[in-house]
Formats: structure tokens, sequence, C-alpha cells
């Protein structure tokens, strides 16, 4: 099912899509949604235990791994043990809001600030561009100002999971890798590993079929969240996801390891399905044949769940199912109830910044 939903794309978008205010089209408008789920796999899809019955006795042990001298730790997965990552995920989610809300103040502030100093520079820089030295530099910020405001916030996102997917072909940076950049309940790093995690990929298709649907749906979200609210939602999602498979891995007894942004990705897909349901997907291939977002989610998620009760191992789809709830209960209570009530939170802000440069 997973190279059957690859092949998706948005076929057109319903009245209540918001418009670009240049081109007056909808932003969400023929906007390809190859993969529209990307994956959140393991790494090592053969596990210890599949040589052995189902009812004999698991000895758990540091497990070999395909790098040289790199083990995996393993052990019973305790739920008082789960505790310490519970935590990490409420301050890191909660954390990632409160920043994105000072980050949108501190963004406002200085383009009031610049507007006040030269009224015309900012009418002036979208109207005509600014220029640079060179021909080639000429046209790459030409390229740069033609993107829309969530494709340019896309490419930095991008650009780190390319970054960590090449550091997992140095072979000194291997183990620190398993560590640190793969989700494992069992390992004695399981924090920081929740955020890593969802940057990295060790497969080259991994990678590109999770870039290409972030690419997809980042425009859309982006002009509906901001791209400050869009990071907060983003590295939210992808730290609930690796919690919910902490505890999907605890009640079934088996820990592994997970990497992948599709957790995180899975959480934006929820969030715009929710928000904009009557949006027309179709099938690359089939274009004839289209289908609404709202339906695509819940058939996703079915399937997901489908997934995580009868013990399906390709994908990880507890973390998909727990990134995917997340944006969508952000859709209909996160962004009125938190995100709108933010207002003490940059008071506050206000009055410490002014006093500290006082």
């Amino acid at each position: 099912m997973g190279h059957v939903r690859s092949l998706l794309h948005m076929r057109e978008c319903s009245k209540v899509c918001p418009l670009d205010p240049y081109g007056k089209k909808c932003i969400l408008s023929n906007v390809p949604i190859s993969a529209v789920r990307g994956f959140r796999t393991t790494l090592f899809r053969k596990s210890r235990w599949s040589s052995q019955s189902s009812r004999s006795k698991r000895k758990f042990g540091p497990v070999d791994t395909q790098f040289e001298g790199v083990k995996v730790e393993s052990g019973p997965i305790q739920f008082s043990k789960l505790w310490k990552p519970l935590g990490f995920t409420a301050l890191i989610s909660s954390g990632s809001f409160v920043c994105a809300a000072i980050w949108q103040y501190e963004n406002v502030r200085a383009r009031a600030i610049a507007l006040i100093r030269k009224p015309g520079s900012l009418i002036h820089d979208r109207v005509y561009g600014v220029r640079k030295q060179g021909s080639w530099r000429n046209d790459v910020n030409t390229w740069w100002n033609g993107l829309s405001e969530g494709h340019r916030f896309f490419f930095p996102i991008c650009f780190a999971n390319c970054l960590v997917f090449l550091a997992w072909r140095v072979p000194r940076l291997q183990g620190t890798m398993v560590r640190y950049f793969c989700s494992n309940p069992a390992s004695r790093a399981v924090c920081w590993p929740m955020v890593l995690s969802t940057f990295s990929h060790y497969s080259g298709l991994h990678l590109l079929a999770n870039m290409f649907v972030l690419h997809s749906f980042s425009s859309g979200a982006v002009a509906s969240l901001g791209k400050e609210q869009f990071l907060g939602l983003y590295i939210s999602a992808g730290v609930i996801s690796t919690m919910s498979s902490y505890l999907h891995k605890a009640v079934i007894k088996q820990p592994g390891l997970s990497l992948g942004a599709s957790g995180a990705i899975m959480g934006v897909l929820g969030y715009v399905c929710t928000q904009y349901p009557d949006t027309r997907l179709s099938i690359i291939f089939l274009p004839f044949f289209s289908f609404p977002a709202g339906a695509a989610i819940k058939v996703i998620m079915t399937i997901d769940a489908a997934g995580v009760l009868l013990g399906w191992r390709f994908f990880d789809h507890a973390a998909h199912l727990g990134g995917a709830a997340f944006g969508i209960a952000w859709s209909y209570w996160g962004n009125a109830y938190i995100w709108q009530k933010r207002e003490p939170l940059l008071r506050w802000w206000h009055d410490l910044r002014d006093g500290s440069t006082k």
C-alpha cells in the first residue's frame, strides 16, 4: 500500500483553500503529493527474533548490526522507564511552540522597525528585488524570490536531512548515528534521538520520498499556519510520533530502531487534510480518479491502525498514527486554543526584552 500512496497528488482545491495574493490561484492547487505518506521505518528489517519460535523465551542483550563494531542496545522495555521520554516530549513540543511564537514576534518587530526607518525599502525590495553582484547570484536570487514562503522554508529542512544522510556514510560516525539518530526505547539515550531521528534517513529512497511529500505540502501548510507555527507543528509531531512508537514497542515488548521524517510529515498531512478536507487528491497515472483529502487521511490512518493491530513491521505504523493524530488535533483545537492564546507569552517577552535593553 505504501507504493500505491506514493503515486498520489493533489488534483484541485476547494473554495475554502487560501488564495495566492499574487496570482489569485489556490495555493494548494496543482501541488503534487507524490508519496502522500512518507515512511518511518526500521533501519534493520531482520529482527533478532525472526528465527525463533513465538513461544520461545527471548534473551535480551546487545544486537549486532551491519556496521562493523556497532551494536544496538536491547532489553526489556518497562513503562516506568518511559516517564523520562514522556517529559521530554512535553518539554520539546511546548518549547517549540513557545520559541515559534517568540520568533514570529521578532520577525514582526524587525519588519516594523525597518518600515519606520525606510518606509519605501520593503515595497521596493518586493517589487524590484535585491540586486546582487554577479549574474549567477542574481539568477539564484531571482529563483529564490520566486518560490513560495513554504518552499523557501522547505529547503533548510531538506538540507539538514541531506547532511544527516551523508553522515551515515562516514564509518567513524556510524556508532554515533545508530545511538543518537535512531530512536530506540531500549537505549540509554532515549530523549535526544526523539528529535534527531526525525531528520535521519539511511536509505536514499527513504529520504527522497519523505522530502518530496514535505515539499508537496510545505507551501499550503505554511500559507495556512505561517512558517513559525509550521516549524512548531513539525518538530512537535516528530517528537510525539516517536513517543507513540516507544509506547507501542513497550506494549508488544519488542525493542527496535526507527528513523525518518514521516512522523512529522504525517502531522503536517493530518493538519492539511483536516483543515481542507474537500481538497481533491488523485493518482498520478490515474488523473481521472480523484477523492477528497479528508477521506484520504482516514484511509491512511486505517491502514496504519491495521498495521499496529496485525503486527506489520515494514513501517513504524504507531509513529505514523501518533503524528497524524497530533496534526488533526492541532487543526481542531491547537490552533484555536493554544496558538491564538499566545498574547500573554508575547506580552511577557516584550516586557522582558524591553527591560533587558534599557
